[in-house]
């Protein structure tokens, strides 16, 4: 059994989405970070900075519960544990490994600083607010021309997929606004459809 400690943002989906696809057995904990709910005394035990997702696997290897933090490694970890959306053939799986680092290391994090620009800092200046977003869609814009040329990212729904997800949910406005990917939002809906995903996503609307 895997508890899930998580909430309604992109990190946090991106956590859900894994644990239901692979089919592992979890509890979930939601929280409110509105009210500031991940910066509790229990919480903070399991990731001192407070931040979600993490989950405990009480099922472990070698006995003994595993706790951990960052979407991105527990994506890794479920799939390893369960088998599941990491491609057996070698240059699928290499592909797997690309477009997975794209997602968290590119495409992530150019969404995020969108949202700190103009949600957190003081004075939110718009040109910045138009720079990351002008980066977010030139990281987009790769994902739509690899998606003509493949259902999903390596090929085949793998690791990669699930990560970038989120990020498409969370800036569909912005992609809906500037058009051109076409590729992207077929992609998008196919992904939508998927029953693991909607289950995912409702439970933590």
């Amino acid at each position: 059994m895997i508890d899930l400690h998580t909430g309604n943002t992109g990190n946090g989906q991106r956590a859900a989405i894994m644990i239901e696809e692979c089919g592992l057995p979890y509890k979930l904990t939601k929280y409110n970070l509105q009210k500031g709910e991940h910066k509790s005394p229990e919480f903070l035990k399991l990731n001192p900075l407070g931040a979600i997702p993490a989950i405990v696997d009480r099922d472990a290897p070698g006995g003994k519960p595993v706790v951990l933090t960052q979407s991105g490694a527990i994506v890794l970890y479920c799939a390893e544990k369960s088998g599941k959306f990491m491609p057996k053939d070698p240059a699928k799986r290499a592909d797997a490994y690309r477009w997975f680092m794209h997602a968290t290391t590119d495409v992530q994090p150019a969404s995020s600083a969108i949202f700190f620009v103009g949600n957190v800092l003081p004075d939110k200046p718009q040109s910045a607010v138009e720079g990351f977003e002008k980066r977010l869609l030139g990281h987009l814009k790769e994902c739509d021309r690899r998606l003509g040329e493949a259902e999903y990212l390596a090929g085949e729904l793998s690791i990669a997929d699930i990560a970038l997800y989120p990020v498409i949910v969370g800036r569909k406005a912005l992609i809906d606004k500037t058009g051109g990917m076409p590729n992207l939002m077929k992609w998008f809906e196919r992904m939508s459809a998927r029953p693991a995903v909607q289950k995912a996503m409702k439970a933590l609307a």
